[in-house]
């Protein structure tokens, strides 16, 4: 979308991500085909914002920083998700308030969690203006293994050998890619 050109080396460095995360998907003891497509979706709808937050952060007409490019996506964001949770979760005001009134800290770790988001999000963001969506999204499948490794560790969630190798993959493929785009500067 950018016809910004990559190093050869550097598209061969994706595969091994890319076909990790598959392996790993289809090693899950809960696999399920429909999950998968929609994460399938949400991987593509993901992409497709990190190149425009890249576009938006690298034009010189925009003239957008990264603190800029958040208070104008937040509005965005709350438009179209409130009436999606209104509507997926109907009873989600009632059930919040009720928790509120017996856990004194939900205002409190809800104000945690939305500054947490706030910093990931600008991350996100100034991540995407100093390097690429490209290396973003490589990044997101890093994050993605760490995960689930720390979960493994913290939750004892069940791993099958097939996702172990596929996530091993995933790592090896981020490690090379890093060392191409290091390369090829």
């Amino acid at each position: 979308m950018t016809r910004k050109q990559e190093a050869w080396a550097t598209y061969g460095c994706l595969v091994p991500v890319v076909t990790g995360v598959i392996i790993a998907s289809g090693g899950e003891p809960s696999f399920h085909l429909y999950g998968f497509i929609m994460c399938i979706g949400a991987t593509a709808a993901r992409a497709f914002k990190s190149v425009l937050q890249g576009v938006l952060l690298s034009s010189e007409g925009e003239k957008l920083n990264s603190m800029n490019l958040l208070l104008y996506m937040s509005p965005i964001a709350a438009v179209v998700l409130l009436p999606a949770a209104l509507v997926m979760e109907p009873n989600v005001i009632e059930v919040t308030a009720t928790i509120a009134t017996e856990h004194r800290y939900l205002g409190l770790l809800i104000l945690i969690n939305s500054a947490m988001a706030y910093g990931a999000n600008l991350l996100n963001f100034l991540v995407t203006k100093h390097t690429s969506a490209l290396t973003l999204q490589v990044l997101g499948n890093a994050k993605g293994a760490v995960a689930v490794v720390i979960s493994i560790l913290i939750f004892q969630n069940p791993v099958t050998f097939i996702g172990i190798a596929g996530y091993t993959m995933t790592v090896m493929g981020v490690v090379a890619y890093g060392e191409s785009k290091r390369r090829h500067k």
